[in-house]
């Protein structure tokens, strides 16, 4: 159900984003647990804002610990800029931004999905393989 909330809907790939470290960290190991996934299997990207930029790093190690992931599965971080409409109201409301979890594996998704439409009871076609 997490990842039907908050998922990005692909037919080959898991996305999974999310700020909230006990969610990613639980979806992670649910991962691990239902699927067998290894940590090669597992890729993540941090989605930080300009007020983090100091502390990339240690935002960085931050997931990597709490997914308890090595250094090899992070992918290249991302910086948002506050335009000049902003006014910064964002600073300081996601202390580690954001985290993408994701998982190149079509029969994983394809499992997931099958899944969500049987608990639910409906049937998306542009789900299917």
């Amino acid at each position: 159900m997490l990842y039907w909330a908050e998922g990005a809907k692909d037919r080959n790939q898991i996305r999974f984003t999310n700020s909230d470290p006990e969610m990613a960290k639980f979806f992670v190991k649910f991962l691990r647990a239902y699927f067998n996934l290894q940590n090669e299997n597992i890729k993540i990207t941090c989605n930080l804002f300009a007020d983090h930029v100091e502390r990339q790093r240690e935002i960085e190690h931050f997931w990597l610990e709490t997914l308890r992931l090595p250094p090899s599965s992070l992918c290249e971080s991302t910086v948002n800029v506050y335009s000049k409409y902003s006014k910064k109201k964002r600073m300081n409301k996601l202390p580690y931004g954001t985290c993408r979890i994701v998982v190149s594996r079509t029969r994983v998704i394809q499992s997931i999905y099958g899944s969500i439409q049987e608990y639910a009871g409906f049937e998306r076609e542009a789900w299917l393989e």
